[in-house]
């Protein structure tokens, strides 16, 4: 009884937009995990013909079961493999089962079809998620690149090498796989290779996530040994690819307001070998900025609480149009506010913001009224080959799209703390977003705006661009002693 219990509560949270099917389903620490998974997908796959024959049956009047807990059991009755429970819910469901199946004989009779699939919508029949490759991230804290190449060839799979296009990473099928062809730590697998049960997974060598979500860290690129806040951590992906940039070395602050989320990411930080965090189960923007605990941060990861609307999972229920726009609004004074605060570290040098969203409202809007507010720091140009670019004028930023990069949909913008003597000015054409003053970080005034700082930045440029600026200003002062 509790899968179906558990079921219908997470498409309950999906309904209403607390998070994607694959976190609330590993946030809910049921025992098997994968069976939990399926019939959540496949219940909200075959949601609407589910749907339509409990209304004809008249199921929930006549059981009085709330609708997520009777598309469950109903999808296993009629469709999964059979109900798995015993106790009331089985003998309610077994008394109304004819009726059941005579409602789906004639939902068939009536479509002309014989298969249950072929009741599905032509969209959900084949949702543009479903052939996603399959990305693995090697846990570079526990194991090598080629070490975890050459355990998957002797496990039978076939390695064809580094990608060197996109469409290297569709054609991938069976037990084949590559390397990606923009981060060095990646493996692509064939869409659906299931690793769940994989040795590699559960030992912690391998962090099954999209290749969008691993581009946060990837661009922060925080050096070893240096202090490092990831202000809305969980599930802790991004956390742990965080450590292994950093070598387990240094200090990584962690929060989330969540205290089961944040257990859950302390599991899976233990089983990645991470050494180096400090989690505190808190509000990012209650977090004091000049505390001495923070005051050699110089490294930010900023991954708010977004629509989640890039995620292919995410199931998107129809909403008046303004309904989603006063969500989008609220989302976005929320997010402008989390980047302003997370920029008042004294210390602060690069800022990364990302979210899982393909609104412009959470994305370009946010960091156009964030440089506006903060006239300290530019954005930054990466990854000049990536296919995908933010909306112009802030085309230095990044997104990412299921038709363009084979990824889930995403956005990311690099912000760094910048001179005054090397000021660039673009005048935005993207409306920003404004910050109710009721959101003010700790009521401070708002600083004069200012027109959007753009710098350039080659891929090879980021390990190497500090410490160039050492050495101008090195040279600087030996020509002052010249003179």
């Amino acid at each position: 009884m509790a899968l179906y219990k558990n079921a219908s509560e997470i498409l309950e949270k999906v309904e209403r937009k607390k998070g994607t099917v694959k976190t609330l389903v590993y946030d809910s620490k049921f025992q098997n995990i994968k069976q939990l998974f399926a019939l959540v997908c496949e219940t909200q796959k075959f949601s609407s013909v589910i749907q339509e024959i409990i209304d004809s049956t008249q199921l929930l009047k006549k059981t009085k079961l709330k609708m997520n807990l009777a598309k469950v059991l109903v999808y296993d009755l009629l469709i999964g493999q059979g109900l798995k429970c015993g106790g009331g819910w089985k003998v309610v469901l077994m008394k109304h089962r004819s009726a059941l199946h005579a409602a789906l004989a004639r939902m068939k009779i009536k479509k002309k079809v014989s298969r249950n699939q072929d009741l599905l919508p032509i969209a959900v029949q084949n949702p543009e998620g479903d052939e996603l490759p399959r990305y693995v991230r090697v846990n570079t804290l526990k194991t090598k690149v080629e070490d975890v190449v050459d355990y998957f060839k002797r496990d039978g799979f076939s390695y064809h090498g580094q990608a060197y296009r996109l469409e290297d990473l569709t054609t991938l099928r069976g037990k084949t796989f590559v390397g990606d062809l923009h981060l060095s730590d990646l493996l692509v697998f064939a869409a659906k290779t299931d690793f769940h049960d994989h040795y590699l997974y559960k030992a912690g060598h391998i962090i099954l996530q999209d290749k969008a979500s691993c581009l946060p860290a990837y661009l922060l690129k925080p050096p070893a040994g240096s202090h490092v806040l990831d202000a809305c951590a969980a599930p802790g992906n991004k956390t742990s690819h965080l450590a292994a940039i950093m070598n387990n070395t240094g200090k990584l602050f962690a929060f989330d307001l969540d205290a089961k989320r944040l257990s859950t990411m302390s599991t899976l930080l233990l089983r990645a070998g991470v050494t180096c965090q400090q989690l505190a189960n808190e509000d990012f923007l209650k977090v004091d900025p000049h505390s001495t605990l923070y005051k050699d941060v110089q490294y930010v990861l900023l991954d708010p609480s977004c629509s989640g609307s890039g995620m292919v999972s995410l199931k998107n229920e129809a909403s008046s149009q303004t309904a989603q726009d006063k969500r989008l609004q609220a989302l976005a004074a929320f997010q402008l506010r989390c980047l302003n605060h997370a920029l008042r570290f004294p210390r602060l040098q690069r800022l990364v913001y990302s979210t899982c969203s393909v609104h412009t409202e959470e994305n370009e809007q946010v960091v156009a009224a964030c440089l506006q507010d903060n006239p300290g720091f530019r954005l930054v140009s990466v990854l000049p080959q990536w296919p995908e670019r933010g909306l112009a004028p802030l085309t230095q930023c990044l997104r990412a799209s299921v038709a363009k990069t084979h990824t889930h949909g995403f956005f990311v913008a690099l912000l760094e703390r910048h001179t005054a003597e090397s000021k660039v000015q673009v005048t935005p054409t993207i409306l920003p977003v404004t910050e109710s003053s009721s959101s003010l970080p700790l009521g401070e005034e708002k600083p004069g705006a200012e027109e959007p700082i753009i710098k350039e930045l080659e891929p090879t440029d980021m390990q190497t661009d500090s410490s160039a600026r050492k050495k101008t200003k090195k040279k600087k002062k030996k020509k002052t002693k010249v003179q």
